[in-house]
């Protein structure tokens, strides 16, 4: 029998098991609130980038909630969430049915922003996107900044059910790295340059505080995302003949 070969977990899924287990062998209860995000980051010796990823686990799983503002909080169990959110998003149709899932609520999600974004949460919108600039211009994957980018915007809305729908399902609708990588295809550094192009023409609406041109903008960022999933889905196709 060939040995098994062990998958290495990501440092936001280690995080996220070394903070299940603190919050167990702590014995926190439900309505607990969860160390600052500046402590935990000492304590895992993690970004904040990596730390989050870590938390929107921990939500997906329903184990934590975050009340914006205040903190994170054990929470109570529940299963307010439809089953097919919570489906991993694994085939090409799947994620493109996401994403024009995502562009009905973030086309509203953005317009709210641009009305209750504080400066404080702009300047995260800001940092977020400088994230995302900063990777593209290196040429390196940038799948973990894009989502950060949206969530930023979602954080901005000021309503936590915009934070924990982008959450659970958004994460899921940015696989391009493991797509092309499970098809055999290169990474194509130009989608991640015109995807650059599209959070500036978002990040600018936001700024002049045009909430028409905000959406506009999102609307057609994620709309362009489903076209370019489809050429994927047609990329795929062809080396298979």
């Amino acid at each position: 029998m060939p040995p098994t070969t062990k998958i290495k977990k990501s440092l936001p899924q280690q995080t996220a098991e070394k903070l299940r287990k603190r919050i167990l062998n702590q014995g926190m209860k439900v309505g607990d609130k969860l160390p600052t995000e500046p402590n935990l980051m000492i304590e895992f010796s993690v970004s904040r980038t990596v730390l989050r990823e870590a938390i929107a686990t921990l939500k997906a799983e329903g184990l934590v909630q975050a009340k914006q503002g205040v903190g994170v909080f054990i929470a109570e169990p529940k299963t307010t969430l439809p089953l097919q959110l919570r489906q991993s998003t694994r085939t090409l149709t799947d994620t493109i049915e996401s994403l024009e899932l995502r562009a009905a609520v973030e086309v509203e999600a953005v317009a709210l922003a641009v009305a209750r974004c504080s400066l404080a949460q702009e300047a995260d919108i800001y940092r977020c996107y400088d994230a995302y600039e900063k990777k593209v211009q290196g040429g390196e994957s940038a799948e973990q900044e894009d989502f950060e980018f949206h969530l930023s915007i979602a954080r901005a809305t000021n309503n936590q059910h915009f934070i924990d729908f982008l959450e659970e399902l958004g994460r899921r609708t940015i696989p391009r790295a493991r797509l092309r990588e499970e098809a055999g295809l290169p990474r194509d550094p130009e989608i991640d340059k015109s995807l650059n192009n599209e959070h500036k023409a978002i990040l600018d609406a936001i700024v002049a505080r045009d909430a028409k041109a905000a959406q506009q903008a999102v609307r057609d960022h994620l709309y362009n995302g489903c076209e370019r999933y489809r050429k994927l889905m047609r990329d795929i196709e062809r080396t298979k003949s």
